[in-house]
């Protein structure tokens, strides 16, 4: 099942002219930015000589403290009057970094996501409940759009009030819930403490996100609830949620490379890595009007599976996220991450 039959199998080299032609443009659309517009100068940088996708990596690198220099408005490359939409990060470190969006940017948003959805066999018959908060972060509107424009009926719970979601999930027959890890785990617990199995009310499928998680809590929230649960992977700067979803075959998420050139680095060096090797993950958006950015490195450490995916869609599938390059711990003169050590204590059956 597909959102976009032609776009989502298309083959590899049609591909890389949506990217090239939207590249440019993007390109052309940064270069008015006065945060870009030094950049490409110090850089000697002319988006007219763009012949290939692979200039790209002559670009320098974008970085979340470019962002935060460029507050508030540094990076805007449309008028004032088109944009409608803006979103922040919390700003606990510092100033926070601000996304802008144009309707159209909110509508292709909107599309993304919804292609997403159709790829884990979520359709207009189903009741989305969305568990996720709502306000300044992108978790909760991105799907929301989503399941929208996909026609679902949207139940816009945002977080908490268990004792609602349930009745809600109960009322009106909810099949697919949106929900972070954690509180899938703390959802059983009540619905099993009001006398009911989680299985019984008739949820089908999970979107987790928002916070790292292993295939370990995956696979609990997966038995305990008796649910299909998939991965998704997005983050503020390149709009929210969306910009990868794992298909009904679970084995990778398609990352949409019709709105994103994706790359793979060495955290060390930003050389560029072959496909099956594992770095950090870089991405450009190049579908996005209010804001374009330019190799953002996200530090989240994931690799290209190369391999064809059964689902017949064409877009690179990268491997969930392992870890993100700051929260690498040095054991014993061994790399380890949170993420290892979630899954070994969830293949305790006490926890």
């Amino acid at each position: 099942m597909y959102w976009n039959k032609e776009i989502e199998t298309i083959d590899r080299a049609g591909l890389q002219r949506i990217q090239l032609e939207r590249l440019k443009k993007a390109l052309e659309a940064g270069a008015t930015t006065p945060f870009y517009k030094k950049i490409f100068a110090e850089h000697g940088l002319d988006p007219a000589k763009i012949t290939s996708v692979d200039h790209i990596r002559d670009i320098p690198f974008t970085t979340k403290n470019d962002l935060r220099v460029s507050y508030p408005d540094g990076m805007i490359a449309v008028l004032k009057r088109s944009i409608v939409r803006m979103h922040a990060s919390s700003g606990t470190t510092g100033k926070p970094t601000v996304i802008f969006y144009t309707m159209k940017d909110v509508d292709e948003w909107a599309h993304q996501v919804a292609r997403g959805m159709v790829a884990t066999g979520t359709t207009a018959d189903d009741v989305f409940q969305n568990m996720m908060g709502y306000g300044m972060f992108t978790g909760g509107l991105g799907l929301h759009y989503g399941a929208e424009k996909l026609g679902c009926m949207v139940i816009p719970m945002s977080t908490g009030n268990t004792l609602k979601q349930i009745q809600f999930i109960q009322d009106f027959g909810s099949t697919v819930i949106h929900i972070t890890p954690s509180y899938a785990l703390h959802l059983v617990e009540e619905i099993r403490a009001h006398g009911v199995n989680p299985p019984d009310l008739g949820v089908k499928k999970a979107y987790l996100g928002a916070e790292p998680y292993s295939e370990g809590t995956r696979d609990k929230i997966q038995e305990q609830f008796g649910i299909s649960a998939y991965n998704s992977y997005g983050m503020s700067e390149m709009n929210g949620p969306g910009v990868a979803f794992e298909c009904v075959h679970k084995n990778g998420m398609h990352l949409w490379e019709d709105y994103y050139i994706a790359e793979i680095i060495n955290p060390d060096t930003g050389e560029n890595l072959p496909d099956g090797e594992e770095g950090e993950l870089v991405l450009t958006h190049i579908n996005r009007e209010a804001m374009p950015v330019f190799r953002y490195r996200t530090r989240d450490l994931t690799r290209f599976i190369p391999e064809p995916c059964p689902c017949g869609r064409t877009h690179r599938r990268i491997e969930r996220i392992k870890g993100r390059t700051d929260d690498m711990m040095i054991v014993s003169g061994v790399n380890v991450f949170p993420s290892q050590i979630e899954t070994v204590l969830m293949n305790i059956p006490e926890v």
